[in-house]
């Protein structure tokens, strides 16, 4: 993140009470905490944040390398002699010397700043806010949801003396957080949107998450909230001092705006409010509860900061949906798009950037960008900074489109092209120039942008996979939390990642650095390292016509018996390689590949007389893990694994990992951890055990492409299997067996998911559409189909077909387009 002012090495070192090793003068603008997201190196500060799996002080060598001059570090054991034009900080913390100097920085601006939180809308209410505030106010405001302990301060540092006005949301996952987000944000008028379950688990009960949540308005002239909950209310009471002015809504009580009748009309709701004597209406483009509630809030907090409130009537009209996450489609000649059409500022084109630099490192990288507006720069400060920006990240070229970044044309190089606005661009535009690209399409709401996605867009049929990468980042973290510091991570991403997509989702655990991917056969492999993927790979399913391949390729095997072992020294001996790493599978009790223990001495004695290969792990597969029935079983194999493994070790000078755990097992038997685990569909959101602690993954969805009212003596579908009992309401949806939505499905067997109801299968499945009875729920052509996803599990379907979730998520073709969402 990047602030306008320059700050020297010696004045952060004064304000974090830190000890300065090298220059004192050198001045720096940005702040990094993340070796992966540097942009700017020569004018960034890296703070080595320590946490319980990761140390920022393993990167200073690589940043150093990258070109990062300054660095705040907390460990004094650490030999800087190579580093010798760089510049040290030395502190206790390194996250509270973050935290202390943007709460510093935080002080040089007194213009009003909104500090939003709750339990849910923080984000939701951030961006409206912003949307009906653009007009009036210059607004620096977090980027997505950034409100943790080191999103609150990176968000922060981006205030400017060009704004006046910011706006920061805070969230908490346990006691005592809230007082340092309070200290960094400041606010002088504070936001809370609900209050419900998220993060209870670590709190004695909702007063205790609530007071803890309050503290961010101790400073508060002005507070913004709903007064229908009356733990709420009672809480702010306790809180609140009396000079704090309190703004609320309700509907079913007195309030500073009361809410006298909602009505919902098409797709628009219609809010009639009073205040003091005065009764008006507002409309929005929204029905929902949840976004009428969160555009009642962002009305309160508007009228609070003095909008006239015909002005926002017009604003909340124009109220657009807010994209959480970024879109990850693919495009045509073999091009990956990246959707950010809702959303343009600098920092928020930064974190687009980095997921950006996340996708193939094989094809060149193209920004489609539209004026940036509220920067708080002038135009040729703002629009240098991009260009700078762009060359440090090797951005190929880029298309800018509007009227103020085509004045700043000359800052850009000779591949930078420009455009006045959406139309001239479309009215010109040539799909066969954009080819072998990744694309990020980063635009403010006004340009439209999602035009230019679907020109670029691959025409996949209308059933697509969603895939949500923040909740495969979630379920990930779950299954770390639940190893020992010094455990090892494989992930298996075999099976086109049970459905979910090879290439993206190894790029996404690269990024977080497992320790290892799984694929089933070379091919697969073959396929990540095409698309940049460097850390080892096993092949768990190797075959010797491969092997050449997988040496090729750096692919490391699984060798299951002496044969094979043979067939792969043989391969190695032919390529001249030495030292070649290989992972030895033993069959403890699955009885499927694995040597015996009655093969482990001509094992042993074969791997000791050759130098072609080394032991690299060992590991065996447990078969009943997931299930307390095998649970003395699943003891049995891990005693047996632990007796051959340490039998094969003894035998060799160098360490060689173990690994045993599946997903189930890392949540059942943590004392078998050894040096590494595996993990597989809880990855994917899929738990034996804890099926609260995951996050959805997958959804799979469609929409209905035709209704009709069909009588009941007609039959529907193939073989005529649809017998109707009455006139029926039929949907055709396109989704059918090729698509992996399963034939056993039909007739009632299965059902799907339509505007919150569920809707029996009707007649057969047909190999690309199937029939699904509307007669009891309100939809119309459009209207989008889950067929399993958040509301509507996969393990409900997996039920209806008497199978287990991995069936179902393996089966979902390729023909299906895969979305990728991710914040």
């Amino acid at each position: 993140m990047r602030s306008e002012q320059l700050y020297s090495i010696g004045l952060i070192a004064q304000i974090v009470d830190g000890k300065i090793i090298g220059n004192a003068d050198y001045e720096i603008q940005s702040i990094s905490i993340d070796s992966r997201s540097l942009y700017l190196p020569e004018e960034t500060v890296f703070f080595a944040i320590v946490g319980d799996r990761h140390d920022g002080h393993k990167y200073i060598s690589d940043l150093y390398q990258k070109g990062v001059r300054a660095f705040v570090i907390s460990k004094d054991d650490i030999s800087l002699k190579q580093y010798t034009d760089a510049s040290f900080v030395c502190v206790e913390d390194t996250l509270k010397a973050l935290q202390t100097l943007t709460a510093r920085h935080r002080e040089h601006f007194n213009f009003p700043v909104i500090g939003i939180t709750g339990s849910n809308g923080k984000t939701i209410v951030k961006e409206w806010l912003n949307q009906v505030l653009q007009n009036t106010y210059r607004v620096v405001r977090s980027p997505k949801s950034y409100n943790s302990q080191v999103g609150v301060p990176l968000s922060v540092w981006n205030l400017n003396t060009n704004a006046n006005l910011g706006i920061f949301e805070a969230g908490i996952s346990q006691p005592e957080e809230m007082q340092q987000l309070a200290d960094i944000i400041q606010p002088s008028i504070g936001v809370f949107t609900h209050l419900g379950e998220a993060h209870r688990e670590n709190f004695e009960n909702k007063e205790h998450l609530l007071s803890e949540k309050l503290k961010l308005f101790a400073s508060c002239k002005k507070v913004v909230y709903c007064s229908d909950d009356a733990l709420v209310v009672n809480s702010f009471v306790v809180n609140l001092e009396p000079n704090q002015e309190q703004y609320t809504w309700a509907r079913y009580k007195h309030a500073f705006c009361r809410i006298l009748k909602e009505k919902r009309i098409g797709n628009r709701t219609h809010i009639t409010i009073q205040i003091g004597k005065n009764t008006s209406e507002f409309v929005i483009p929204f029905t929902d509860r949840a976004s009428v509630d969160n555009a009642i809030t962002t009305y309160v907090t508007a009228l609070v900061l003095g909008i006239d409130a015909l002005d926002l009537k017009q604003e909340m009209l124009k109220l657009e949906p807010v994209a959480m996450r970024l879109e990850i489609k693919e495009g045509f000649g073999n091009c990956t798009l990246i959707n950010d059409y809702y959303n343009s500022d600098l920092g928020s084109l930064e974190i687009a950037i980095d997921l950006m630099n996340r996708q193939q490192i094989d094809k060149k990288k193209c920004i489609i960008l539209s004026d940036i507006y509220q920067s708080g720069y002038t135009d040729k400060r703002l629009y240098r900074a991009v260009a700078k920006l762009a060359a440090k990240q090797k951005i190929d070229r880029i298309i800018g489109i509007g009227e103020r970044i085509s004045m700043q044309a000359d800052l850009f190089d000779d591949n930078a092209v420009f455009y006045q606005d959406t139309d001239l661009f479309l009215s010109q535009f040539n799909r066969s120039k954009f080819h072998d690209e990744v694309i990020l399409i980063k635009g403010a709401r006004d340009f439209h942008f999602e035009r230019i996605s679907k020109a670029l867009q691959f025409k996949a049929h209308r059933t697509v996979l969603e895939v949500d990468l923040n909740a495969m980042v979630h379920n990930l973290n779950y299954f770390r939390s639940l190893l020992k510091p010094q455990t090892k991570l494989t992930v298996m991403v075999k099976a086109f990642s049970y459905g979910s997509g090879s290439v993206e989702i190894a790029n996404l655990l690269q990024y977080h650095r497992v320790d290892y991917l799984a694929v089933a056969i070379a091919d697969e492999g073959v396929e990540l390292r095409n698309a940049g993927i460097n850390i080892p790979i096993i092949v768990m399913n190797p075959e010797p016509h491969s092997f050449e391949t997988m040496i090729e390729y750096n692919l490391e095997p699984e060798i299951y018996n002496l044969k094979i072992l043979h067939e792969f020294q043989q391969a190695l001996r032919k390529n001249v390689a030495k030292n070649y790493p290989i992972h030895i599978k033993l069959d403890t009790g699955m009885h499927r590949m694995g040597f015996m223990q009655s093969e482990l001495d001509d094992l042993i004695a074969q791997i000791r007389s050759n130098d072609h290969f080394y032991i690299r792990s060992i590991f065996s597969h447990l078969a009943g893990a997931d299930e307390e029935q095998h649970d003395d079983y699943t003891r049995h194999q891990i005693q047996l694994f632990k007796q051959w493994s340490d039998t094969i070790r003894q035998h060799f000078s160098y360490a060689i990992d173990r690994h045993v755990l599946n997903s189930a097992g890392i949540e059942r038997f943590a004392d078998a951890q050894f040096e590494m685990v595996r993990l597989g569909i809880g990855l994917y959101g899929v738990s034996a055990v804890h099926q609260d602690k995951l996050m959805n993954v997958s959804t799979l969805k469609t929409t209905i492409s035709q209704i009709k009212t069909v009588s009941k003596e007609n039959t529907i579908g193939y073989g005529r299997k649809g017998v109707l009992e009455k006139d029926t309401r039929i949907g055709v949806i396109p989704i059918g067996y090729a698509d992996g939505f399963s034939r056993k499905l039909s007739n009632g067997h299965g059902k799907v998911l339509v505007n919150g109801k569920l809707c029996p299968v009707v007649g057969n499945v047909c190999m690309d559409m199937s029939m699904i009875n509307l007669t009891d729920v309100e939809a119309k052509e459009g209207d989008t189909v889950t067929i399993f996803g958040n509301d509507y599990p996969v393990s409900q379907m997996a039920e209806q077909l008497d199978t287990i979730p991995y069936e179902i998520l393996t089966t979902v073709s390729r023909r299906v387009k895969r979305i990728y969402l991710q914040e």
